[in-house]
């Protein structure tokens, strides 16, 4: 009884025993078939020699290589992985080649996971039947000449969980569909053509762990990442990224945006990425103090910021994190001497080499130890944080303007007494002037000299500084601008935002960042001078602010890194668009000409303009070439004195040997520009 029920249980156990071996060894023939076509499609590639009719492809160990070699599971193909030769750079197939009928091949292999197809030569535009391809969980087709833009198609591939192109020619934006891939987690388009911003939907790319977008011509500002918790890896470098540094998660452990156009500064949040390896900010426009936390980084390997504006003092007790190896904060602005922990081993590994540093270009203090390079002088970082606008103490400014405007009030009884002694005379010329406007040439108006102001009012600086006050109530502050912003307001300069040039330079119409429509004079400088050759200039230009005149609103020098010489001077000013006084009084249509009472009122006005560039500011400002057609009108119908005489163009041109313009070379002006651009006429700038 013992034996038959022991060949009872075998007879129930035999064909549970053979079900756990495979039903055959041999892949099916279609798919083989579909393997040699691909070898034939690819042009009998070298590293597929070794495959023929007889080939065992799933389990025949003689034909696989590093470069070519095929996985299956049963007798179907799951992996299929083809290396070209140094596994990038091969020649573009020949052009019998189908990259339509090569997918089309890949489509009849319905059960691959993973696909591997790099440095072949494959070309055409990615078509939208790889969805075919259901199964894919891993694509790798880097090295290749690819083109076009990503096919829709990549978005029914819902079990996609990598998908690598680097080293293509692909093209146009990142579609908004990429977050419908729920299961992506890398995303790599490294050395691609592709442009335009983000899209918004990466923010719901819940499973992402690596982004790399790095070298393509991608622009604008980076959406908020930071709800991607499982995000490790961002990439973003050589774009034109900008101009915010991204939010990330706390989770990041490594940052590149370098090459970019982020500016402002660090966010404070990034001294509490404790998992963060490797951080590389340079080749930007960020501004601000560098913020010494992220040396100590508990986890960080390797720092750069070269290449920006940050500032900031080092300081020799300084802490650094333990797993520094590479630091580079060269060519910014930081001052002091550098933290003993980057120029020797820690203390607890003195057998360890010390952290590679680079810190050359800043104006750094080779005494506190180590090779800090060649170093700017101390005023040039002082005077490059002025130029790209890190202001001290900014709120108390503001406070101070406060009080300033109390005060301007005070005066402003005594201030009209004044005024009105110059416009009695001037309204008695601007009558005749206004009159005959119709039938003659512009005239000039007469500048009276103000002469006939008692001497005490020039000697009484109290009284000067009151009055600049109280002309200058309701313009922005004075500020220094950097070049970034420059930049940002006038598209890079762009020729579509020119308004005129002259043999000193160029004048720009700009929009800053708050709205605010300026005019941004540009002034070559070829005699080498620091900026401190310039700053009795500035402090004359930054007086030029009142209700009628077009005001000064800042400044911004462009250096020369190797010599700190200035190679280029912007001033900011208002923008008027609204015509000048002549297309107001004698050329406009009825509807725009100015009534008899607001002619009245904008005389008067260019008497109050006129009287402030005499005696309103030390030294007075005469010989301003004062024109009808000089006088702008602004959207309140406010007149603005558009011309005058400031000595730093005088300079410059006594420097160069004269100007090249038909205007005289020592006046600033901003109607009438001879240009070669378009212009509008009632463009004033």
């Amino acid at each position: 009884m013992a034996r038959r029920s022991c060949r009872h249980s075998l007879l129930i156990l035999l064909p549970l025993l053979l079900a756990m071996v495979p039903e055959s060894t041999q892949l099916q023939s279609s798919q083989t078939w579909s393997l040699l076509k691909i070898q034939q499609l690819l042009n009998y590639p070298p590293v597929l020699s070794t495959w023929a009719n007889h080939t065992d492809f799933c389990y025949g160990g003689d034909y696989k290589t590093a470069s070519a070699f095929v996985e299956c599971y049963g007798d179907s193909v799951t992996q299929l992985h083809i290396i070209g030769p140094g596994g990038a750079g091969a020649p573009p197939l020949p052009k019998t080649f189908s990259i339509d009928a090569f997918f089309t091949t890949l489509s009849r292999l319905p059960d691959l996971r993973v696909l591997t197809l790099t440095g072949l030569g494959l070309w055409g535009p990615l078509p939208g039947k790889v969805s075919r391809l259901a199964s894919l969980e891993i694509v790798n087709i880097s090295g290749n000449y690819l083109y076009g833009q990503l096919p829709e198609g990549l978005s029914r591939l819902g079990s996609l969980q990598t998908f690598i192109a680097d080293d293509n020619m692909l093209s146009g934006e990142l579609p908004g569909w990429l977050g419908k891939l729920p299961s992506l987690a890398v995303l790599s388009l490294r050395n691609n053509s592709l442009q335009g911003p983000l899209p918004e939907s990466v923010r719901d790319m819940g499973s992402l762990r690596s982004l790399t977008l790095a070298s393509n011509n991608l622009s604008g500002a980076v959406p908020d990442l930071s709800a991607l918790k499982n995000l490790q890896v961002v990439d973003l470098a050589n774009n034109s990224l900008g101009p915010a540094f991204p939010r990330l998660g706390r989770k990041v452990a490594s940052v590149v945006l370098s090459g970019n156009r982020f500016s402002d500064g660090l966010p404070g949040e990034l001294s509490s990425f404790y998992l963060l390896e490797h951080l590389d900010v340079s080749r930007n426009r960020f501004v601000g103090p560098f913020p010494p936390t992220l040396l100590a980084l508990p986890s960080i390997e390797y720092l750069s910021i070269a290449g920006n504006h940050f500032t900031g003092l080092l300081a020799a007790n300084m802490s650094c994190g333990e797993n520094l190896r590479f630091v580079d904060v060269s060519s910014n602005l930081l001052t002091g001497s550098l933290p003993s922990c980057l120029t020797r081993p820690p203390s607890s590994k003195p057998d360890e080499s010390k952290v590679t540093l680079v810190a050359a270009s800043n104006c750094l203090s080779a005494t506190g130890g180590g090779d800090v390079g060649w170093q700017h002088p101390f005023l040039f970082c002082q005077n490059q944080a002025l130029a790209v606008g890190i202001v001290p103490d900014q709120a108390h400014s503001r406070k101070s303007g406060a009080k300033a405007g109390l005060v301007a009030g005070i005066v402003a009884g005594a201030l009209a007494g004044v005024v009105l002694v110059g416009v009695a005379v001037f309204l008695a010329v601007r009558k005749v002037t206004m009159r005959r406007a119709k039938a003659r040439p512009p005239r000039r108006l007469v500048e009276h000299a103000s002469s006939a102001y008692p001497s005490q009012f020039f000697a009484d600086a109290r009284y000067i500084s009151q009055t600049v006050k109280l002309g200058a109530l309701g313009i922005p502050a004075y500020r220094t601008f950097s070049l970034v912003e420059l930049e940002a307001a006038t598209n890079n300069f762009e020729v579509s935002c020119l308004l005129g040039q002259d043999a000193h330079g160029q004048m720009y119409r700009g929009t800053l960042g708050n709205g605010t429509a300026v005019t941004i004079r540009s002034l070559r400088v070829k005699r080498s001078q620091t900026s401190q050759s310039f700053n009795r200039h500035i402090e004359m230009i930054s007086k030029l602010r009142h209700r009628h005149l077009v005001s000064a609103l800042g400044h911004c020098f462009e250096y020369n890194l190797d010599d700190s010489t200035v190679t280029q001077l912007y001033l900011v000013f208002e923008y008027v668009q609204n015509g000048n006084l002549r297309s107001r009084i004698s050329q406009g249509t009825e509807g725009r000409r100015l009534p008899w009472v607001q002619r009245i009122s904008t005389a008067i006005g260019v008497a109050k303009g006129i009287q402030f560039l005499h005696g309103g500011i030390m030294p007075g400002l005469f010989a301003n070439n004062l024109k009808i057609t000089n006088i702008l009108v602004d959207q309140n119908l406010v007149a603005k004195i558009g011309s005058y005489n400031i000595p730093i163009l005088a300079e410059t041109a006594k420097s160069e040997g004269g100007g090249g313009s038909k205007y005289p070379s020592d006046r600033l002006r901003f109607a009438g520009w001879p240009t070669a651009t378009r212009w509008t006429s009632t463009t004033s700038a």
